[in-house]
């Protein structure tokens, strides 16, 4: 470090976001995907300094903004947490909708906003709602989303064969009824959940080899989202958690996670272009989500979703690293 790491704490539906506005050295030129390979293989060390303790926790996420590359870019992000770099997130993308306008970055017109973020996995344009001239509610509609793979069964650890789906929804996940496990939301601890769900994560990416038509880097499966079964259209809420990267929980629906339900959903007829679901978090927190349209991806039938939600802020910190200290670089204790 040659300088502080300042960040601007927000959360979404009780889901952290760590947003770096300070401190990393200046990137190469280069494409979205280049600049997460530089910052994974040259300063990854930073992103440990952040993300694992003393400073953060084994379930902190965050977010770097890096120059746009893509044009029509507002900003452009790379996204970070316990094991490395995703591709897309969209609890970040609805805090940093509404960081974009709070900082001037994006000025609204009338009571909405449009901010174009430049992600790993495509352009997401996220929508602020004006509220008494203040950011409030944000919506963003998702790159096309896919269903990869239906009615998979595989052995899972000691758990016998489980039925699951493989969605990608700006990011490759394994859906499974939490049912299969035994489990029940409100009745079984998150530690259960999140043991099952890692090993589904881990069977599924022994055994089942991922392609995405626009770059083999989308080509990993981040995790796995255990749900309540209730995917056919109904208007009762859908619950879920979402087990990714090295076993961090999502304290929110997950807003790619959300978004890939919604492309297995309208894959299986089970819900249409427009209709309104309510995704609830192993918290309870809320995401609203729709099919918004109908398209392709590759050789996949797809979908882009519109999902909606509430950021706010936590605080602003500065972090340092002071030579003597031993336990500078971070660690983490599970």
């Amino acid at each position: 470090m040659s300088a502080p790491l300042t960040v601007i704490d927000m959360h979404t539906a009780g889901e952290p976001l760590r947003i770096v506005t300070g401190g990393y050295p200046e990137l190469p030129r280069g494409t979205i995907l280049q600049k997460r390979a530089h910052v994974r293989d040259h300063l990854d060390h930073l992103r440990k300094i952040l993300m694992f303790e003393p400073r953060g926790h084994a379930d902190q996420y965050g977010a770097l903004l890096v120059e746009p590359d893509l044009p029509g870019a507002d900003l452009a992000v790379l996204f970070m947490h316990n094991e490395g770099y995703s591709t897309m997130c969209g609890h970040a993308i609805i805090a940093l909708g509404r960081y974009a306008v709070d900082e001037g970055l994006v000025s609204p017109a009338g009571d909405r906003a449009t901010v174009n973020i430049e992600c790993p996995c495509g352009l997401v344009r996220a929508e602020v709602l004006m509220r008494n001239g203040k950011a409030a509610d944000v919506s963003f509609e998702s790159v096309p989303s896919f269903l990869f793979a239906r009615d998979l069964v595989l052995a899972v650890g000691d758990r016998g064969e489980m039925n699951f789906d493989i969605a990608y929804g700006g990011a490759f996940y394994a859906l499974a009824d939490a049912k299969q496990f035994g489990l029940e939301f409100g009745r079984d601890p998150v530690s259960a959940f999140v043991e099952a769900a890692d090993l589904l994560t881990r069977a599924a990416q022994a055994e089942i080899p991922l392609s995405h038509p626009d770059a083999e880097d989308l080509a990993f499966l981040y995790g796995s989202i255990l749900t309540d079964g209730r995917d056919a259209f109904s208007d009762q809420p859908t619950r879920n958690i979402c087990v990714f990267a090295d076993r961090q929980v999502d304290r929110s629906p997950t807003g790619s996670g959300v978004t890939a339900r919604l492309a297995a959903m309208h894959a299986r007829g089970q819900i249409g272009k427009g209709q309104v679901r309510i995704f609830e978090s192993v918290i309870g927190s809320r995401f609203e989500g729709a099919v918004a349209t109908e398209t392709d991806c590759g050789p996949h039938p797809a979908i882009t979703a519109r999902v909606s939600g509430r950021a706010f802020y936590s605080g602003r910190s500065e972090f340092i690293v002071e030579d003597e200290d031993p336990l500078a670089s971070g660690f983490l204790v599970r």
